[in-house]
């Protein structure tokens, strides 16, 4: 190999975090097959941090690295092939990005927000320049997603992606479901484990997975990403008793992203979701991570590992810097197009708002006791074109006059369940709100 092939590729990481100092340990690691691979070697040659005792005792006894707490010395360093972004977060990664473009350089980042907010600019800015922005990080950390998406499965229409992609929401409901914990108490416990940030509201709100689906979806259909379009409701009010109802009636309660190609649009949601429990999705517990993609060729293929951590994501990152080296001299017109498709094919199709998807649903409710309260019920569901598939009524306890009826209906359009459920609920017989959870059979 000529010197000018064997010159390493100089990488500028901006943040040194748990997922920092995994990329700068697997790195070194695995340096020589790494450099096997790309074809030169790939050097971390500058760090920016604001910690940078951490960033010193991480390098040590390494030579050729250097620190600094100005994240502009590493953008604007003139050696600097590659900057990786790992600060997360909107700002200032959006201006550090687009600087980093604007001067020619690749960028690597892990950063959802980031790009389900900002990726059809900053895709537009790096396209404009010749330049890549590589983000295998960003959805299902280590699991090799956006790869299998954007050139695995190519040769597909795909027709849906149904994805567990936030294992801290996942960690809770297991937990919930495995120990009969409040939803509070497995929160405490996700905390403790450092599964959950003090703050969790991203994660447990479907916030984090509406980001990851946002980027999935437009990979998937060739639209540009929407992800105001993105409906998300998260976990903090499901209970134990509809785990185990669920459980019951021979199904988990995930919570599901789900993107699907419809007659009228696409569908962009994130919500609890009753999965059958004999799909394998169905049973990735704990904190690991699984996508499902629907392909007319391949038909279903599933994705599962480990949805973060510092040395699953390393590998994500680093398989992006390998890329990116292999790819560093190919005419850009040759590289694979950010979102899957050419820049100038992307489609404007509409998403659908919530009230238009079509699924199927659990729901629960209160009621008194007595005869014709499920005749006055049914009937509301009939009028409106609904029909149930399965059904439990639970026997009252002792001295007790209320009982519960738990019902799971056929596909409806949602608005008419919302309708539905107005209705049963404005019965004299209902005592409490319904409690409503889609559900989905995937198959």
């Amino acid at each position: 190999m000529s010197d000018a092939t064997m010159k390493p590729l100089q990488v500028g990481l901006i943040g040194f975090g748990t997922v920092g100092k995994g990329v700068f340990d697997v790195l070194r690691r695995n340096e020589e097959e790494i450099t096997r691979r790309a074809g030169r070697p790939i050097r971390i040659t500058w760090i920016a941090t604001r910690t940078l005792d951490r960033a010193r005792d991480g390098t040590r006894g390494v030579d050729g690295v250097n620190l600094t707490n100005d994240s502009a010395v590493v953008v604007r360093h003139p050696d600097i092939d590659i900057v990786c972004e790992l600060i997360g977060g909107v700002e200032p990664a959006r201006s550090m990005v687009l600087d980093a473009i604007s001067r020619g350089k690749h960028v690597v980042t892990a950063n959802k927000a980031l790009l389900a907010q900002h990726g059809n600019e900053i895709f537009a800015a790096a396209s404009d320049k010749g330049v890549m922005v590589a983000f295998e990080a960003a959805v299902a950390g280590g699991v090799p997603i956006i790869k299998a998406l954007r050139e695995g499965l190519t040769a597909n229409r795909i027709e849906w992606i149904a994805g567990i992609i936030n294992g801290t929401s996942n960690f809770i409901l297991s937990e919930m479901r495995e120990t009969g914990a409040s939803f509070a108490d497995a929160l405490k416990e996700a905390q403790a484990r450092g599964y959950a940030e003090a703050d969790p509201t991203f994660d447990v709100e479907g916030i984090d997975a509406a980001h990851k689906l946002s980027i999935m979806s437009a990979i998937a259909f060739g639209v540009p990403m929407q992800y105001e379009k993105a409906y998300a409701e998260g976990i903090s009010k499901l209970t134990r008793e509809d785990l185990r109802y669920a459980e019951e009636l021979g199904y988990r309660i995930k919570l599901l992203a789900i993107t699907r190609r419809a007659k009228n649009g696409i569908e962009l949601r994130v919500h609890p979701t009753l999965i059958p429990t004999k799909r394998l999705i169905a049973n990735v517990e704990g904190a690991m991570n699984a996508v499902l993609v629907k392909g007319d060729a391949v038909g279903a293929t599933l994705y599962y590992g480990a949805g973060a951590g510092a040395e699953p994501t390393a590998s994500a990152i680093i398989a992006d810097l390998v890329d990116v080296t292999r790819m560093h001299t190919a005419d850009p017109n040759h590289r694979v197009p950010h979102l899957a498709f050419q820049p100038d094919q992307l489609t404007d199709v509409p998403f659908l708002p919530m009230g238009e998807v079509e699924t199927s649903y659990y729901l629960r409710m209160r009621v008194d006791d007595k005869p014709g309260v499920l005749a006055d019920i049914t009937r509301i569901l009939a009028d409106r074109d609904i029909s149930i598939d399965a059904m439990i009524q639970k026997e009252p306890s002792e001295g007790e006059f209320q009982t519960d009826i738990i019902l799971l209906t056929h596909r409806s359009i949602e608005k008419r369940v919302v309708d539905a459920i107005a209705h049963i609920e404005a019965l004299p017989t209902v005592r409490d709100k319904v409690v409503r959870i889609r559900l989905e059979q995937l198959n």
